[in-house]
């Protein structure tokens, strides 16, 4: 298994070998770092860890933000059951009132326009729901 050193901008391979970091490249529309050792070829471990001449190690350049949310989620896994209960439920209730079907619309600004519209229903019978029409229509005149 291959670690990140937090001091340094390396890699360090199953043999001890430092990865250093080589380029950045646009693969599409990420930024993605390459890391290779020199000393792979001569490696004694090669064949256990790439068939290639050199084993290359590729990073989009903000992986440490999803492996920081993945360790929070290791470390509290209730933190997902409370996601899908807050955060995906509005998903599937739009969904559900579209008929699980595609969009009416074609062409991405008016599919945009259309889900919006959805939203826009969505937060407004929320907000119905919870306050009530007669408060909701006190506040929406100000």
């Amino acid at each position: 298994m291959f670690g990140k050193r937090k001091d340094e901008d390396v890699y360090l391979c199953p043999a001890g070998e430092r990865l250093i970091y080589r380029f950045t490249r646009e693969e599409a529309g990420l930024m993605i770092r390459r890391y290779w050792s020199s000393n792979c070829p001569s490696c004694a471990m090669r064949s256990k860890c790439t068939t290639s001449k050199y084993r290359r190690i590729q990073r989009w350049e903000q992986e440490h933000h999803l492996q920081a949310m993945q360790a929070r989620l290791d470390a509290d896994p209730d933190k997902m059951r409370q996601r899908c209960v807050t955060a995906e439920h509005p998903f599937g209730t739009i969904k559900s009132w579209m008929g699980a079907t595609h969009f009416l619309t074609k062409r991405l600004p008016n599919v945009r326009a259309e889900m919006a519209l959805h939203v826009l229903a969505y937060n407004m019978t929320r907000v119905m729901n919870i306050i009530g029409s007669t408060a909701l229509m006190v506040a929406i005149r100000g």
